[in-house]
């Protein structure tokens, strides 16, 4: 983020050494560019109250082969640089600072600036420094069995979530807790807060994150806030999003560029940040990509985790899938079961009807004559935020509840239909607690299918081709 010098000595108006500070702190962003600054109050000791500057961001701290962000906090006192700023953590009840801990009502730990600590004086970078230091000899979770990994990368996450602002937590109850379905949702537009109200409805999450990335204040997020939904979080640190079952991409650059090749290259830029990130802190769970143009981007997606492929998935013709079988089946009162009728391919307007088997008692010809009357119905619709949210939320459900459903979503589709290029196409496959078990192989013989199918692998396959990923 950008310094914002004036910004700050504005916000440093009434303190004694303002220049002096901002000096300082100009130094700490050159350093370490992501924290972030506001005015904020401080609630001391004895209760009493004072509004000071604080910077807030994570440092990173390599320990036992492993590299945490651990969410730090400074409060800047208006004496600085004769009197400390404060940094501190809060705490679970079985956590432990090795160096300088000091705890205040709120049990909150306190890492002085001037005690315990041979760091240079009046620099607040050289206190980070120490402190990565100190951390990587013993890391402030030594309590957690080191083989503990997920344990480690949750209380991180509560670290996150206090350094938030949230003091209202039981931290021994939170810590004891067994999640067993959380999700996160990753971008607060309005995909990514109806994909939240999806799965809320639905009651499939014991948990749910909703990463909020917009700069400044919170936007749509804001009602959730105020109307308080169970079991939601939302939240700006990444690390929130430990140990889920399912994170899902909803963030879509909104760039002013103006070919296609840049826009997409903007959405890459953004994930390149992102998804190393989140898939660290969900290792064995499921990435489910509902961001445009979504076969593209749930390449990249796998790219950049480096998960295997079966656990990147992208939410490509599902909405389309069950919105015809339920034209065939319900407008148009087929002779059909409509299980077997699938929109396969590229999401968009080259997708692929195609029926798994032959219908008793339906020709081939009535089949495609039905296929046609369907997709002209479905072109109609559109696809709205709030009826993706709810296909998201419908994988979500086979997902994390191991329902062994079959839904078709962009899968990686290198040795189907004599496709040779590392690409994602929406294919029939079986859901479940691992991602995608199984892709299922049509019985019938179609050569217009595959060569369609073909087409749109290798025309999506240039554009990930001429990608900076």
């Amino acid at each position: 983020m950008e310094f914002d010098c004036e910004g700050v000595r504005r916000l440093l108006g009434k303190y004694k050494f303002r220049d002096l500070t901002v000096e300082e702190l100009k130094n700490v962003n050159t350093f370490f560019p992501h924290f972030r600054y506001s005015m904020d109050t401080y609630v001391f000791k004895d209760s009493s109250q004072k509004d000071l500057l604080n910077f807030t961001g994570t440092i990173p701290v390599m320990y036992q082969g492993n590299t945490y962000n651990i969410p730090i906090r400074f409060w800047i006192l208006d004496s600085h640089p004769f009197a400390p700023p404060i940094c501190f953590l809060k705490p679970t009840a079985n956590m432990g600072i090795s160096v300088g801990k000091h705890v205040d009502a709120q049990g909150r730990i306190y890492l002085p600036y001037l005690q315990n600590w041979n760091h240079p004086k009046s620099v607040i970078v050289g206190l980070i420094k120490e402190m990565i230091t100190k951390f990587q000899e013993e890391l402030p979770l030594y309590s957690v069995s080191s083989s503990d990994e997920a344990r480690q990368v949750d209380l991180l996450a509560y670290i996150a979530k206090i350094t938030e602002g949230v003091s209202d937590i039981n931290s021994k109850s939170w810590t004891n807790e067994k999640t067993v379905n959380k999700i996160t949702v990753v971008g607060g537009g309005e995909l990514g807060i109806a994909c939240t109200l999806a799965i809320s409805a639905k009651g499939i999450a014991d948990r749910l994150v909703l990463l909020d990335l917009s700069e400044g204040t919170k936007g749509g997020t804001m009602d959730l806030d105020i109307f308080n939904l169970p079991h939601v979080e939302i939240s700006k640190d990444l690390s929130a999003s430990a140990h889920s079952k399912v994170v899902i991409f909803t963030v879509n650059s909104l760039g002013n560029s103006e070919s296609y090749l840049d826009v997409v290259q903007s959405n890459v830029d953004m994930f390149r940040t992102l998804v190393p990130t989140l898939g660290h802190y969900s290792q064995n769970g499921v990435l489910l990509v509902a961001s445009q143009p979504v076969e593209i981007m749930t390449y990249v997606t796998w790219k950049l985790s480096a998960f295997p492929a079966n656990q990147v998935i992208g939410t490509g013709c599902n909405l389309d899938s069950q919105r015809l079988q339920y034209i065939i089946t319900n407008v148009l009162k087929a002779q059909s079961s409509g299980k077997d009728i699938w929109v396969i391919g590229e999401q968009g307007e080259d997708k692929v009807p195609t029926w798994g088997g032959q219908e008793e008692g339906m020709s081939h010809s009535s089949q495609a004559q039905m296929s046609n009357r369907a997709m002209e119905l479905l072109r109609v619709k559109g696809q709205r935020s709030w009826s993706v949210g709810l296909s998201v939320a419908d994988l979500v459900d086979s997902i994390v509840n191991n329902k062994k459903k079959v839904h078709s979503v962009s899968v990686f589709a290198k040795g189907y239909y004599d496709i040779h290029s590392e690409v994602f196409l929406s294919l029939p496959c079986i859901l479940g607690a691992t991602g995608v078990s199984e892709v299922i192989r049509n019985t019938v013989k179609e050569d217009t299918v595959a060569e369609k199918l073909q087409s749109s692998a290798s025309t999506i396959h240039g554009l990930q081709q001429q990608l900076k990923l």
